[in-house]
């Protein structure tokens, strides 16, 4: 077993106490065997051996993602992510190693928060991912689907009618209800048809993709609200650069899981870490990007609220649209 193998089994155990500790051996091994990221933090003229705190270590701008190969240590990958862009604009890469490992941390994430799999069925509205190939989303929601063992689960593109039917039956079957889907999505279903979704949970990814006007997300949740008869909407931060996810439960406040931590930069100097409340960029450690690179400058703008908490705003001006939560807050 590699380091990073032994390295991903500790993920389970990871908590408060001992984050730091954990993320700065992962940093001091990336920082030698990742070979993009070594070159970045020596064009920084810094010493990764002089770096002995979080607070310390360089995060590696999202845009790497587009124009390099971010891996560390050169074995095979089984899969390569790929975010969802306009015509002719750049998209980023994801080379993954293991995506048994990717979706198995998908599937407990959810389950920290939501339970078991199978006490749902999952209805995917995700057309503009399942129009493209190496969505990370896609591959989540397909392995959901598979695991939650329900007849009614399954990808919808615009068979609006057929979903609406089969989320009727599958209300009246004991399970509950999820509905998953991009903003645009959400919105056609929601003026085409008003759904009873009271007892069910929907969560939206963000985004228009072009396909519509962009919405603050107070003005989105309420229409989705008054539409489908729920008190909230939940949402999922996730993006192809990242093998984590976080989850807001429809307050905008979203929670990550303990191997995943989020840090907020001065947008005018990004060495500097503002405290809770203050708005700036948002970094993220993510320690199950073992096989990449876990330390990760985002064009997101957020505020930390506490510990495994965080809020986002929307998205850093002249940054790129991207995939999953462009919504501006």
């Amino acid at each position: 077993m590699n380091f990073t193998q032994r390295f991903l089994s500790q993920l389970p155990h990871v908590n408060e106490g001992n984050f730091e500790d954990i993320a700065l051996s992962l940093f001091h091994y990336q920082s030698i065997h990742n070979t993009i990221y070594r070159t970045f933090i020596e064009t920084l003229g810094l010493q990764s051996s002089k770096i002995t705190s979080i607070d310390q270590i360089p995060f590696l701008p999202i845009e790497f993602f587009k124009s390099q190969t971010i891996v560390t240590d050169n074995e095979p990958v089984e899969a390569v992510f790929t975010s969802s862009g306009t015509t002719g604009m750049t998209t980023s890469r994801h080379p993954v190693r293991d995506l048994a490992f990717y979706l198995k941390n998908a599937q407990t994430i959810f389950e920290r928060y939501f339970g078991s799999l199978e006490n749902y069925h999952f209805f995917a509205l995700l057309p503009s991912y399942l129009e493209r190939q190496g969505s990370s989303l896609i591959a989540m929601m397909d392995y959901f689907i598979r695991e939650s063992k329900s007849p009614y689960s399954g990808f919808y593109l615009h068979n609006y009618q057929e979903l609406v039917s089969h989320i009727q039956v599958a209300k009246e079957s004991g399970r509950k209800v999820i509905l998953w889907g991009v903003s645009f999505a959400l919105i056609d279903l929601a003026e085409g048809f008003e759904l009873d979704l009271k007892d069910a949970i929907v969560i939206e990814t963000g985004g228009m993709k072009g396909r519509r006007k962009e919405m603050i997300r107070e003005e989105l949740h309420e229409l989705l609200c008054s539409r489908f008869k729920v008190s909230q909407i939940g949402s999922e931060y996730g993006m192809t650069e990242l093998l984590s996810q976080a989850y807001s439960m429809g307050n905008g406040i979203y929670q990550s899981p303990p191997w995943m931590k989020i840090l907020i930069r001065d947008i005018n100097d990004p060495f500097e870490m503002l405290k809770k409340g203050k708005t700036g960029g948002i970094n993220v450690i993510d320690l199950a990007n073992a096989h990449s690179c876990a330390f990760i400058e985002t064009q997101d703008l957020g505020k930390w609220v506490q510990e495994g908490y965080f809020e986002v705003l929307g998205r850093i001006d002249n940054s790129d649209l991207r995939g999953c939560n462009l919504l501006v807050g």
